[in-house]
């Protein structure tokens, strides 16, 4: 069964970096596109960061740019988010998302989506 795990969120103070990683079993998305979500309480889930199935395309949106990197790893069939000078308005659940189709594309919207993980966790205190 194709899994998506999401791992490193934590409690971290205001200023702090971690980096979440996502590890993909189950089969290959090597050839996938992938995401990252995050949704914080009362609000939906919205797009942090994407990057094409090589890695060379990559898009982080406007609010976490310069501080919010993704990056994967096919060798360990891992997919990152390095997050640097965090905010308490960081604070949600992260999600991992992988989408099998235009795997050359950033994919924004989560219906574009097939896989996801269960979720790690992020809090930023101030």
């Amino acid at each position: 069964q194709a899994q998506l795990v999401e791992s490193g969120g934590g409690l971290v103070q205001s200023g702090g970096s971690l980096i979440l990683s996502c590890a993909t079993s189950g089969r290959s998305f090597s050839n996938y596109a992938m995401g990252w979500f995050r949704q914080a309480p009362g609000k939906g889930r919205q797009f942090v960061a994407g990057l094409s199935w090589s890695g060379a395309i990559t898009n982080v949106v406007d609010g976490v740019k310069g501080r919010f990197t993704v990056t994967r790893d096919h060798d360990k069939n891992a997919v990152y988010l390095h997050m640097i000078s965090l905010r308490p308005k960081d604070t949600a659940v992260y999600y991992c998302a992988a989408a099998s189709r235009n795997r050359n594309a950033i994919h924004k919207i989560s219906e574009e989506y097939n896989d996801w993980g269960q979720g790690t966790q992020v809090t930023v205190s101030s």
